[in-house]
């Protein structure tokens, strides 16, 4: 069975879809752009700034759904600049600890709102 989560801490969703969705022990999470919450506006101040907002509003969801950063699984980051790559691996680290969750990093030419960046992930719920 299939639980959508929605997280008040977080942007709503722009668009046809769950901010999360949670089926038995794992939590599909849609990727959060850098929107401030409250202005649905891409947040100012450069791609340091945007993958801030973009790991706090993932965050939020993952709270939202009782789960913590933690228990991340699997992390996919969108970049429009390849060159951005060592700076969001900063960011990150903001966010999380040892054992990292797997990633992927991928280039793209567009991302919605004009955003520099997109993550999104799956959580496993439960003993790791």
């Amino acid at each position: 069975m299939k639980q959508p989560i929605l997280a008040s801490e977080a942007p709503a969703a722009i668009g046809a879809y769950s901010q999360a969705v949670r089926v038995g022990d794992t939590l599909y999470l849609s990727g959060q752009i850098p929107l401030h919450p409250d202005s649905m506006e891409l947040v100012p101040g450069g791609f340091e700034a945007q993958a801030r907002q973009a790991f706090r509003n993932l965050c939020a969801v993952i709270a939202a759904a009782g789960g913590v950063p933690a228990q991340l699984v699997k992390l996919t980051i969108y970049l429009r600049n390849m060159d951005d790559f060592p700076t969001v691996n900063d960011v990150m680290g903001e966010f999380f600890d040892e054992p990292y969750p797997a990633r992927a990093a991928v280039g793209v030419a567009a991302l919605p709102k004009g955003a520099q960046l997109e993550v999104e992930g799956v959580l496993a719920f439960g003993p790791s």
